[in-house]
């Protein structure tokens, strides 16, 4: 029964006439799975050659209970970040796993990793120490969109931010912008390099000089303001304003008032993160709506698949992103 197909717990399901997590507890010995199942599936696995991945074997070697989140430091102040991790331990907690939450201030990774069966890193950011050790622990790792650094995580849930961003962009110009500008996040994370670059390319196929200004990521609503301030100042033919960064853009109204008599006319504002203070800003605001609980419990279940072996190393699964138009952006 040897295939020339590398054999996965789908294959030995398929053949044994079960659901994929059927074969997997039937394999881990666990679940409710009766013996006479067990025995089938235990026999196709062995005729087919099945070799369960290092992922797998981490599990059974462990079985700690427990897998290990790692947020950027903004997590106290981002609503984004605090709908995420609701979605992994909602997820988890149907797998009955407890989360263990880090961010890179008390610099443990090694020791985090030594004590959980798996790791989510949220919006992993080059350069950050924590997150380099954590991509190279001796776990399955499962990181929320890809890492720019040099390592490769065992699995990664993204978004098509670059054609999300364009559709905002392209949405503005129908409602009457020309010249829009951008506040965007520093290039360390792989979510604003795609945003900015985005952007860019955008303004060359339109004939325009990108208009943006770079805050760092973990930016106080001070910063924004200031770089919003600086940017209307120097760049005076702006219309229209994108703030990348989550939940920025509700907190630009003093400054948009301070600038109301030298905004151009029809001013439009949008913001590439959706929150509870772009929904209920008066006006509401434009905004890119990235599930992050749902994503949150993407990454969840694509790390327990990969420990169970329903899902091979290097598997990228992509999560939805969806543009909400409101008034911000009404003509």
């Amino acid at each position: 029964m040897r295939t020339e197909q590398p054999v996965t717990i789908v294959t030995v399901a398929r053949h044994a006439g079960v659901s994929k997590t059927t074969a997997s507890d039937a394999l881990r010995g666990s679940g409710r799975v009766s013996e006479q199942t067990r025995r089938r599936i235990e026999d196709a696995a062995r005729k087919l050659g099945y070799a369960p991945n290092n992922s797998a074997r981490h599990l059974r070697q462990a079985r700690t209970g427990t897998i290990g989140l790692h947020l950027p430091e903004v997590l106290p102040r981002s609503d984004y970040y605090m709908s995420f991790v609701f979605g992994v331990v909602q997820a988890a907690t149907g797998h009955d796993y407890d989360v263990t939450l880090m961010t890179s201030r008390h610099g443990r990774g090694s020791t985090l990793a030594s004590k959980v069966d798996g790791l989510i890193i949220g919006d992993p950011l080059a350069g950050d120490p924590t997150v380099e050790t954590l991509m190279t622990s001796n776990v399955p790792v499962v990181t929320c969109e890809r890492y720019p650094g040099d390592k490769t995580p065992d699995g990664v849930v993204r978004s098509e931010h670059r054609g999300a961003v364009r559709e905002l962009l392209d949405h503005l110009r129908t409602a009457g912008a020309r010249q829009p500008g951008l506040i965007v996040a520093g290039d360390e994370s792989d979510w604003a390099g795609s945003v900015h670059s985005a952007y860019r390319e955008w303004c060359a196929e339109h004939g325009l000089e990108a208009a943006s200004s770079t805050v760092p990521f973990d930016s106080t609503t001070d910063v924004i303001r200031t770089a919003a301030t600086n940017l209307l100042r120097g760049e005076p033919a702006i219309d229209a304003l994108v703030c990348a960064p989550a939940g920025a853009a509700a907190e630009l109204g003093p400054v948009l008032r301070g600038a109301a008599s030298t905004l151009r006319p029809g001013f439009l504002v949008a913001s590439c993160v959706d929150t509870p203070a772009t929904k209920y800003a008066d006006p509401p605001i434009t905004a890119l709506d990235l599930a992050p609980q749902t994503a949150g419990a993407s990454c969840a279940d694509l790390l327990f698949d990969l420990l169970t072996g329903a899902a091979e190393p290097g598997t990228e699964r992509l999560h939805p992103v969806r543009l909400t138009i409101r008034a911000s952006t009404q003509p």
